[in-house]
């Protein structure tokens, strides 16, 4: 059950960082105000974001798939979910949080936007290359 809320939620993080990096790459680019809208959309992308990273913390500690032993690193699926998938997504996590605190501390719209764009963009490109893809065989994943 956990893993299916962890992985359902995966597709709400996507979009809400996506709708960010682009909404914060156009506002950018275009000269446009900084509204509440605009504050929402980037703050709903960090808590749930913070969501997902605590749900998946539980999952860490509970799933089969996570095992301290000889064989982890020479296992790519173990190796994945104990090591790498854990450690991009805690940086991606760190890098969230300090790009809003970053972000919302700029004085001038243009500069939030911008600030947004690169850490928002950043922790997308983190996210990506960290999700355990159906397409990566070796991981046996699924879309849900």
């Amino acid at each position: 059950m956990l893993i299916h809320t962890h992985s359902g939620l995966r597709w709400i993080v996507l979009i809400l960082i996506v709708a960010s990096v682009f909404n914060a790459f156009s506002k950018w680019r275009f000269g446009k105000s900084y509204r509440k809208t605009d504050k929402l959309l980037n703050l709903f992308a960090m808590i749930f974001f913070h969501i997902q990273f605590l749900v998946g913390v539980i999952l860490y500690f509970v799933s089969n798939k996570v095992q301290f032993g000889s064989q982890t690193m020479s296992n790519s699926m173990l190796r994945f979910f104990t090591v790498e998938h854990i450690l991009m997504m805690t940086l991606a996590f760190i890098l969230i949080t300090m790009g809003r605190k970053r972000a919302e501390s700029a004085e001038h719209d243009s500069t939030k936007h911008r600030r947004y764009f690169i850490w928002y963009g950043i922790v997308i490109l983190i996210v990506l290359a960290s999700i355990p893809w159906p397409f990566r065989t070796e991981l046996s994943a699924n879309w849900f």
